[in-house]
């Protein structure tokens, strides 16, 4: 598929570069934090990042979902302030980036570091039938932890 993006700050593809895939396996390719100087998130604190990038997805048959960086919250407690970023097939407007602080200790985000990864994925709108009862399965309503973990 092909997807169109544009340029919202003259930064990107000049002092950031352009998304992409970083080997050929890659699900997701990486977001840079399009900032003009350097960024201390405090413990605890909510800030939204500009990626200086809008996309087009080619149809609502896509979304693009925006994860965190498994490094950024291994290594230092930052993770994404809403879990997982949805971005809709007609949304036009520039991907920021939510991050929080979750460690004890302030980290700094500096201009260009990669703060987040985008996939693309195919779409699914579900038709919605209003039932009485659901079928019946070896789980049931089992939740949290009732499959032994």
């Amino acid at each position: 598929m092909e997807l169109k993006i544009k340029a919202v700050s003259p930064k990107l593809g000049g002092e950031l570069p352009l998304p992409y895939y970083a080997s050929p396996g890659a699900a997701a390719m990486d977001l840079h934090a399009c900032l003009d100087e350097p960024l201390t998130l405090s413990p605890g604190a909510l800030v939204s990042i500009p990626t200086g990038l809008a996309i087009a997805l080619p149809s609502a048959a896509y979304m693009a979902l925006v994860f965190a960086r498994s490094g950024l919250g291994v290594k230092h407690g930052i993770a994404l302030s809403n879990g997982v970023g949805v971005i809709d097939s007609d949304y036009r407007g520039e991907i920021r980036v939510g991050l929080t602080n979750l460690s004890h200790v302030p980290y700094t985000v500096r201009p260009g570091d990669r703060i987040a990864q985008l996939a693309v994925v195919p779409v699914v709108q579900a038709r919605l039938v209003p039932v009485e009862d659901l079928d019946e399965t070896a789980r049931g309503t089992g939740g949290f932890g009732s499959t032994g973990l």
